[in-house]
């Protein structure tokens, strides 16, 4: 005789209707980052009730992940003391804990309940990119008043952001989440155009980081799209229209290289070098001089330490940031969060789940991120600790299929997987 059907309890249902709609919308608020505290951290305390009441738990399999952010963030505390009475160091170091709360918080919320959660993040995600980008191009190309002073200073796409390099970055997940869609089941108008103006966003940042992130990234997310097609037939819709997609994208850059602003700005930062980066301020010296410094200083210089004692000057590289700032101790912690978090990937991204190709696109921005950090600072990107949660969530919720101990899919969802 057939078990009868499991129906969750009307608490358990609203608890978890309350979290799908906190979670889509605190993503969906994470692109308005051009003050300080954005309303996306404060709705991050919503989303920490919203998952009490939901009754989101943590498991064995983050902790590791809890224990490297618990090293790193006590580091950050003991750093302090190298800079003490100063609030923006205080405040700094706060962030850092912060973020790897909401990490943890993330990573908790995806081991259960994957596709549900997963699919409301993908759906919040794409549509406040897709919005910040057209912010962005009426911003650039000045399409209303005081558009540009918003959107786009120092000539330069920024969208929601105070900072062109961080905004490029943040597209650059839905776009190749949307790309994947594409290359591995479908192609629809409404994705074509979604993908135009993520691009054409990335593209006016004029952020070399961020152009070489995502050129990494796409190859790594069609590499591993490549590997885990199931069908010869699918490995080469993938490498046809791959190709496709890469003839289309740079008759794109040609037409877009038609306005004349866009043509000036891309061939200036086009340049591998910039003025910024040599002489005796610039960035390379200045890498140089903050490895002699982090020998120097084995529990660290505190946050803005090496900044203040070169004039206001940063190195504008995240792993001797993570040695300077936070010392040794916390720089090797950072380093080891990250390989671990690349490791538990590559074990449990080939595994076929139905989340699997979100957990294809969050390793490849991962990897193109895990780059980009040797130009630029990103321990403070809050889409990156978004992607760090997502990546030992998915992981763990992967584990747990494989173990055949996943929560049950609704009836149809896996043919809907992706869509």
């Amino acid at each position: 005789r057939a078990a009868p059907p499991i129906v969750p309890a009307p608490a358990a249902a609203f608890g978890e209707r309350l979290l799908l709609i906190v979670l889509y919308v605190t993503v969906l608020a994470s692109s308005v980052a051009f003050i300080e505290p954005s309303p996306h951290d404060g709705l991050m305390g919503v989303l920490t009730l919203a998952c009490l009441i939901a009754g989101v738990r943590f498991e064995r399999h983050l902790a590791l992940f809890i224990l490297l952010l618990l090293i790193w963030n006590v580091a950050g505390l003991l750093s302090l003391l190298n800079v003490p009475g100063q609030e923006q160091t205080v405040q700094y170091v706060g962030t850092s804990l912060y973020l790897a709360v909401a990490a943890v918080l993330f990573a908790a919320l995806f081991a259960h309940n994957t596709m549900p959660r997963i699919v409301t993040v993908r759906a919040a995600y794409i549509l406040t990119a897709t919005v910040i980008s057209l912010a962005g191009l009426a911003g650039y190309f000045s399409l209303f008043p005081h558009a540009h002073d918003l959107f786009a200073t120092y000539d330069r796409a920024l969208g929601g952001f105070k900072d062109p390099n961080v905004f490029g970055p943040f597209l650059i997940w839905p776009a190749l989440v949307v790309l994947e869609r594409m290359l591995a089941r479908r192609v629809r108008l409404t994705d074509v155009l979604i993908v135009g103006i993520l691009l054409f966003g990335l593209l006016l940042s004029f952020s070399r980081g961020a152009w070489f992130h995502f050129a990494v990234s796409c190859m790594v997310m069609m590499m591993i799209a490549f590997v885990t097609a199931d069908t010869d037939r699918e490995r080469m819709r993938i490498i046809a229209l791959g190709a496709i997609a890469i003839a289309t994208m740079a008759a794109f850059i040609v037409i877009a290289l038609s306005f004349d602003s866009v043509a000036k700005m891309f061939e200036e930062r086009a340049q591998l070098i910039q003025s910024y980066d040599v002489g005796s301020g610039g960035r390379f010296v200045l890498q140089e001089q903050a490895l002699t410094a982090l020998l120097n200083f084995p529990n660290g210089m505190g946050p803005f330490g090496f900044s203040s004692a070169h004039g206001g000057a940063q190195q504008h590289n995240v792993y001797l940031q993570a040695f300077l700032v936070y010392g040794w101790a916390g720089g090797i912690a950072y380093i080891t969060l990250l390989a671990a978090t690349l490791l538990t990937a590559l074990r449990t991204v080939f595994v076929r789940t139905p989340w699997q190709p979100y957990l294809i696109c969050a390793v490849a921005a991962f990897i193109g991120e895990m780059l980009e950090g040797f130009v630029i600072d990103t321990d403070h990107w809050r889409h990156f600790f978004l992607l760090l949660g997502m990546i030992w969530g998915l992981a763990a919720a992967t584990m747990h299929y494989r173990r055949g101990r996943h929560d049950p899919l609704p009836a149809g969802r896996l043919s809907h997987v992706g869509a």
